[in-house]
């Protein structure tokens, strides 16, 4: 049980850029339950070094997916670059956003980089005792096949599915990303479903991105083969290859090794990036088990789902690539 009184929902009706304030451990304390959640939502171990800090909302998380599921959150935002670095969660490295509850925050006046606030004896007690703990469901605690919980695998259960005819989604999705692309990412989406009606009576299935008309993704092996490894390191130039050098490096399914490469991709075909990490482990966001990656991974710099293919969900997810899908520059 919380040594802290639950506290009740604020709700601030944030916006993309507005400056906030998270406030400090004790009061966001006060909000969570015995599992260290809010409305259900995990407050994760990752979060705390952030009390105190004033900074900017990215995009309020009104939708959120769930792979290719949209579902709806209430008065939750995401915060400008606020990634999950693993440290409680068996050192994972799919970098999430990090969902902030607006009760977890006050509107704030000027931007500062350093009002961390700091942990006194109960505080550190209650992240020992409850949000660690709530990092491990507890039916696997002691066993090897360890079950992992955070915000990522907790959305699936308290986010209800977001239907396209819900029609006051949109002009949430307009506060977001702005009027132009929610239009075109709509009429996308349209076509698409037109296009599956009509069992592709038209001659393709085409999905539009800045003036440019691709194919849907169709690999063209019966097995992908993923390539040698270039042993990228943090900071090395790579040029992402073209989309016609990736499609020969797929299977049937879109897949290399497993692992797939989709149209959120396919707008970085061709351009430059920085590599950001290896990644060598991911929580399986849908069993919260730990995916050991056997075959070479890597994120780049600022490479993430912006959500043209995919009703506008906020979620940034790193995109995942193999070194066969890469050239190194330096």
């Amino acid at each position: 049980m919380s040594i802290f009184a639950h506290k009740t929902e604020d709700v601030l009706d944030l916006s993309p850029g507005d400056l906030v304030r998270v406030r400090s451990a004790a009061e966001i304390f006060r909000t969570l339950d015995a599992e260290g959640s809010f409305d259900n939502l995990p407050f994760m171990p990752e979060m705390v070094q952030y009390c105190g800090r004033t900074l900017r909302v990215d995009k309020r998380a009104d939708k959120t997916c769930d792979s290719a599921i949209l579902r709806r959150m209430r008065n939750t935002v995401h915060l400008v670059d606020i990634r999950c670095d693993g440290s409680a969660h068996g050192g994972c490295q799919a970098g999430c956003l990090t969902y902030w509850k607006e009760a977890w925050l006050e509107r704030a006046g000027a931007e500062s980089s350093s009002d961390k606030s700091q942990l006194g004896p109960s505080e550190q007690a209650f992240v020992d005792e409850t949000l660690l703990r709530a990092t491990i469901k507890s039916s696997s605690v002691d066993s090897e096949d360890r079950i992992y919980r955070c915000q990522a695998t907790e959305i699936p259960s308290i986010a209800p599915r977001i239907k396209a005819w819900m029609v006051d989604q949109y002009p949430k999705d307009v506060r977001n990303w702005g009027l132009l692309k929610v239009v075109r990412g709509m009429a996308i989406y349209v076509f698409n479903k037109y296009q599956d009606f009509t069992r592709g009576r038209l001659p393709a299935r085409l999905l539009v991105n800045k003036g440019r008309i691709y194919p849907v993704i169709e690999g063209r092996l019966a097995k992908s083969r993923s390539g040698a490894d270039l042993d990228l390191q943090p900071g090395d130039l790579v040029r992402i290859k073209s989309k016609e050098e990736v499609l020969a490096t797929l299977d049937r399914k879109s897949r290399n090794r497993g692992l797939s490469f989709d149209a959120e991709m396919l707008p970085y075909c061709g351009t430059v990036a920085r590599v950001k990490t290896r990644v060598n482990r991911i929580i399986n966001e849908h069993d919260g088990k730990m995916i050991e990656m056997k075959w070479h991974c890597y994120i780049l710099d600022g490479v993430v789902c912006k959500a043209d293919y995919h009703r506008f969900c906020t979620r940034k997810i790193y995109s995942y690539w193999r070194s066969v899908w890469l050239d190194k520059l330096s």
